[in-house]
């Protein structure tokens, strides 16, 4: 990878305009550029454009683009959400000076394989907002393969009264997720997993089954992670095979419905 300019913009229009440019390219904290194998002409800097707060609202949570994975680990207003399944997931992604530089909005566009903030984040209510396009739920840009060239300004949690669960297996404390699962429990189930290891995905058939029940017994968590397993492609990488993320996952899921659905209780 060669990078032949760096700018380092004062406005969101400034950057905008620039990223219109060929091979150009908008930097969050930089930590996962090194991934990025072809070269790049501009790589447009918005560290000063403001958008590293996390703002406390009266039914939402307004994060920053910029905001490092650091914060959101020691945030006390991400923390009660969920009982801090986001905070949790981000705190497992290798070590604190990696935390410091990479920042969620990078996360988010990355759409990393290996991602562990994508799949707590598609288990909650998000949206995101682009300096060009608007508001776009998570959901909704994360079935988009190749989104336009625009600017990831906000992330927006919905505040929501539940329980959420976390977990991923990797063969050390920094190195990737071979496998993650997310659950919560609000009003409905839901549940994605990712590090596959394509990037994280919900369980839409697992959770349009689960949701019928108004009893969760164990035969109804046993279906529905049959259902989630079967409808999930998993692959295989040099970190494990797709039989091996298949039934780490399949235990995760069974454990965190469990633990999700005993905790409301």
């Amino acid at each position: 990878m060669r990078i032949n300019n760096y700018v380092k913009v004062d406005t969101l229009a400034e950057g905008f305009e620039l990223l219109q440019k060929e091979n150009s390219l908008i930097i969050g904290g930089g930590a996962w550029l090194k991934l990025t194998n072809k070269d790049i002409d501009s790589v447009i800097d918005i560290s000063a454009v403001g958008l590293n707060e996390i703002i406390d609202k009266d039914d939402e949570i307004e994060i920053g683009a910029m905001v490092s994975l650091r914060q959101i680990e020691t945030s006390e207003i991400i923390s009660k959400q969920f009982n801090g399944i986001l905070s949790n997931a981000v705190g497992k992604i290798m070590g604190i000076p990696i935390r410091n530089i990479a920042t969620i909005g990078g996360s988010i566009m990355g759409k990393y394989s290996f991602s562990d903030v994508l799949t707590p984040l598609l288990v909650m209510d998000v949206s995101l907002i682009f300096y060009n396009y608007g508001e776009i739920s998570l959901e909704e840009f994360m079935q988009i393969k190749k989104f336009q060239k625009d600017i990831l300004t906000k992330i927006v949690i919905k505040k929501e009264q539940g329980k959420g669960y976390f977990h991923k297996l990797a063969k050390t404390s920094l190195d990737f997720a071979v496998i993650n699962v997310a659950i919560s429990k609000g009003d409905t189930f839901k549940i994605a997993i990712g590090a596959r290891p394509s990037v994280s995905t919900k369980c839409y058939k697992a959770m349009e089954y689960i949701n019928e029940f108004k009893v969760i017994t164990n035969e109804v968590i046993e279906d529905t992670v049959e259902i989630a397993i079967e409808e999930t492609k998993f692959g295989t990488s040099s970190r494990a095979s797709s039989e091996y993320r298949a039934d780490v996952a399949k235990a995760y899921i069974i454990r965190g419905l469990k633990e999700v659905f005993s905790n409301e209780g």
